[in-house]
């Protein structure tokens, strides 16, 4: 048993580091649960929820239309006027299409991949970024986040 587990551990090795961090597929944690839609502009994304306290409070908002201004050229970003729990976790590196809680109050759609030393708490992915970046263009733009019972 023990080295059927080693062996099993060996290969996952092996397998995580065959692929840079910039190619990894999004693969929802054990612990996602269903999906919001995001519209900007003619453009709908689906993105797959994380389970836990932030997106509880998160989905209790929707339907929720935000003015997301750029920052650093990587990210979306709106500062909501109230606090929602977190579940900080260091990421190490941020995906196109994550959608996260910084601190407690700020909601960040990144449209680039890139490493961070910052802790967020996980909102959700989208599912397919094809035009993300294009989509939420170049300054601030409206986003709105819905559930497939609120739009």
């Amino acid at each position: 048993m023990h080295h059927t587990m080693s062996l099993i551990a060996a290969m996952m090795f092996l397998f995580a580091s065959a692929c840079s961090p910039d190619d990894e597929p999004f693969v929802p944690s054990a612990s996602a649960v269903g999906d919001i839609t995001l519209t900007v502009g003619g453009h709908t994304f689906t993105a797959t929820m994380e389970q836990n306290s932030t997106v509880e409070a998160f989905r209790a908002l929707l339907p929720l239309t935000l003015e997301m201004s750029d920052l650093h050229n990587n990210e979306k970003y709106h500062n909501l006027a109230q606090s929602l729990p977190t579940n900080r976790t260091s990421v190490g590196t941020i995906h196109a299409g994550d959608i996260m809680l910084y601190q407690d109050n700020c909601v960040v759609v990144f449209y680039e991949t890139f490493s961070t030393s910052y802790s967020y708490s996980p909102i959700g992915h989208i599912t397919d970024t094809y035009n993300l970046k294009e989509a939420l263009g170049d300054g601030t733009v409206s986003v709105n986040f819905s559930t497939a019972n609120n739009q």
